[in-house]
């Protein structure tokens, strides 16, 4: 089952992912990057408007499509259209085989490959400004600089790790949920039910964030994608937000304010910021928002957003060392001022990534390994 409104909120959301990256590199409150060019402090506000919720509500549309995407294969595999927990265990098992078959392909083989393909790239950018050889890299054999380049050109190749990681809890769940009774109690959420699940998104984000690589927030990003499997992929819940869309865009811009005012000056991706109720109060009514917007408004397919939709994933995936190569070349051969990097970054994003995306469709291997796409999509 596709729904519109959810290719449309994905390209869009990935289009201020690329966004939020460009004002990131040059921020100013101690969130480290790969380069290290001065930027504008004001310019600030566009990371602390947008990174407390896109990622969240990224997890919890990508939890929505899981169910599409399962019901499709739980039909498939009974012969005929069945409701949810009427297959049989052998029929379940071959659903969830079917479906990690296509994530391992899909996210996972990316997610892996990606790191050594492109990835190194942003180690490669980091060490220009941070020597990371301490004067000993020399005498560091070239390859062996290349593994630490790679190790540390991650980059938003996180995003499918945790993502892979959330499909196979959400897999376990199915197990124990046989009969899809989390299903059928989150289409019984009333509106004021739905806002007050704020605190468990609150709740989530206090547990199983990793230390050191603290992008990895285990709590909230599998809660965001449990939800919308089990609540927001019902029609009822997304009739709901579209119809309360306004007063959920009133509420998520008076939060925004809010939370700029109270943590302006400070980094925003510290732990602290992260598990506070503020935070967690922004991103989820911003999510609620931007689902019942997308409903009520974005529900439609053009040639725009067909062809949007069709190559959001490899935006995705190959933007951020596109911008930080560029943010490279910029300062340190052309010489550009910090100022003038906010205005010319997104062109050289525009003029870029669509060009490259085409490239690596129409190279079988790279198609593979870095979009998961084993035939050409146009």
């Amino acid at each position: 089952m596709r729904k519109p409104f959810l290719d449309n909120l994905r390209y869009i959301i990935v289009l201020l992912v690329i966004f939020y990256h460009i004002f990131y590199l040059f921020n100013s409150v101690g969130v480290i990057t790969n380069v290290a060019i001065p930027g504008i402090p004001a310019a600030d506000v566009v990371e602390y408007l947008l990174y407390p919720w896109f990622m969240v509500a990224l997890f919890v549309i990508s939890g929505i499509c899981a169910r599409y995407s399962l019901e499709a294969m739980d039909a498939g595999n009974a012969g005929c259209y069945a409701e949810s927990g009427t297959l049989s265990g052998i029929q379940r098992r071959q659903t969830h085989r079917q479906f990690l078959k296509t994530k391992v392909r899909r996210q996972l083989l990316p997610s892996i490959a990606g790191i050594f393909l492109i990835g190194w790239s942003n180690g490669w950018v980091t060490n220009q400004y941070t020597d990371m050889f301490m004067g000993n890299g020399a005498a560091i054999p070239g390859f062996v600089k290349y593994l630490i380049y790679c190790m540390c050109g991650i980059g938003v190749l996180w995003f499918l790790h945790q993502l892979f990681l959330a499909e196979l809890v959400l897999v376990l769940v199915r197990r124990l949920d046989r009969k899809d009774r989390l299903y059928r109690l989150g289409g019984k959420v009333t509106f004021p039910v739905l806002c007050l699940m704020m605190f468990a998104l609150w709740g989530s984000a206090q547990i199983l964030n990793t230390p050191v690589i603290e992008v990895y927030r285990n709590g909230i990003y599998i809660f965001a994608f449990l939800v919308g499997y089990f609540v927001f992929s019902n029609d009822h819940v997304q009739a709901m937000a579209a119809k309360y869309a306004p007063v959920l865009l009133a509420a998520s811009g008076i939060l925004a304010v809010v939370y700029t005012v109270t943590y302006w000056g400070e980094n925003y991706t510290t732990m602290a910021n992260l598990k506070s109720l503020l935070t967690n109060a922004y991103a989820w009514f911003a999510v609620l928002a931007v689902l019942g917007a997308g409903k009520r408004w974005l529900d439609r397919e053009t040639k725009f957003t067909g062809y949007m939709a069709g190559r959001s994933f490899g935006f995705y995936v190959l933007h951020y060392p596109v911008l930080a190569l560029g943010a490279y070349v910029l300062d340190q051969w052309l010489h550009f001022p910090g100022w003038a990097m906010y205005l010319i970054l997104p062109v050289v994003a525009v003029i870029v990534l669509p060009c490259l995306v085409g490239v690596v469709k129409r190279v079988p291997v790279l198609r593979l390994l870095l979009l998961g796409e084993s035939r050409h999509h146009s």
